[in-house]
């Protein structure tokens, strides 16, 4: 059985899609690469944002379950979303456009031997944005070219995602028991994890805290952590494995864009195995219109009409615009 590759998405929820659009697309500069619905609620949008390409590794999505309230962050949850960009001289840009767009940051601090600014949506969302300054591992993506941050410091790949846990054995052993994770170092509550070739895009940081509440699910917090499996062999490879050690999930689910098997093994933590194939560019969308228009599900396909009728339409066409690049 191979091992897990890195991270591969993270799914959020959050409060508008308009608003999360309009941030992702116009401070973070990140690429729409695919607007669809919820395979399992039409009402919800499901937004994909990644890199140039949509590579495996880059793309963190959003839905907007519509009445769901704030989450309240706390213990025995996906904690913390991560982001790379290539230098510690990026993260100085960073500092200027987060204060330009007046984005909640806490500045550069340093993390496992790494600059990071911790740094916050208007719905409260945590993140984290890693410099790959002295980074070897998995490889990052392609900054989104003809969006609004110089390329030299646009976010290319998602990085370390933080869970926080009360129960940190046991997390510990679902890492490196089940999904085959090593353990690589620990700094005051936090602990480092990594899969595959390892470094920023393949890692998890765990927090240990029996203090802090019970988190619970909600617009501003992480739906779910899906881990790269190289393709649909390596999938099946894994969930058997699943199996064989008595853990739920799933079975297989294709998701269009990847396929996938969903796994909880530990409270209030769900993870997804997702392949890297076959990706964001197909028959509906080409390079340059990714994410303008309203990709539906196959089931979906022939009653467009009434889907569009459910969905409040916003205006996603990027390929008409033109985005200055803005050096601060």
């Amino acid at each position: 059985m191979t091992d897990l590759l890195g991270i591969h998405h993270i799914t959020a929820i959050t409060s508008s899609a308009p608003k999360i659009y309009d941030f992702y697309t116009n401070i973070l500069g990140l690429r729409l690469v695919k607007k669809t619905v919820n395979q399992d609620d039409i009402n919800t949008y499901h937004l994909f944002f990644a890199d140039d390409l949509g590579s495996p590794g880059t793309d963190i999505t959003f839905f907007d379950f519509q009445g769901i309230p704030q989450a309240k962050h706390g213990t025995n949850e996906i904690s913390r979303s991560g982001f790379r960009v290539p230098s510690d001289e990026a993260l100085n840009y960073w500092i200027k456009r987060f204060d330009k767009y007046q984005v909640k940051h806490q500045g550069i601090r340093e993390v496992f031997g790494k600059k990071v600014i911790y740094f916050y949506d208007f719905d409260e969302q945590p993140y984290a944005l890693f410099s790959d300054e002295h980074d070897k591992g998995v490889k990052p993506g392609t900054p989104w070219l003809k969006g609004p941050v110089p390329n030299e410091f646009g976010i290319y790949g998602l990085g370390p995602v933080y869970l926080t846990v009360n129960r940190y054995e046991s997390m510990k052993n679902i890492l490196t028991q089940v999904f085959n994770f090593r353990f690589v170092k620990k700094e005051g509550s936090l602990h480092l994890f990594e899969t595959g070739e390892g470094g920023n895009g393949a890692s998890v940081i765990v927090e240990e805290s029996a203090l802090l509440p019970q988190g619970t699910q909600g617009y501003g917090g992480v739906h779910h952590l899906a881990f790269r499996a190289k393709n649909r062999k390596s999938l099946d490879e894994w969930a058997d494995h699943l199996s064989k050690l008595g853990a739920p999930h799933s079975g297989y689910v294709d998701r269009y864009y990847f396929e996938s098997v969903y796994t909880r093994l530990y409270p209030g933590i769900l993870f997804e195995l997702a392949t890297d194939e076959p990706g964001f560019i197909d028959h509906e969308e080409t390079y340059e219109i990714l994410g303008e228009k309203l990709a539906l599900p196959p089931r979906f396909i022939n009653q467009r009409a009434y889907v569009e009728s459910v969905v409040k339409h916003f205006d996603t066409v990027r390929s008409t615009k033109v985005f200055e690049k803005e050096y601060l």
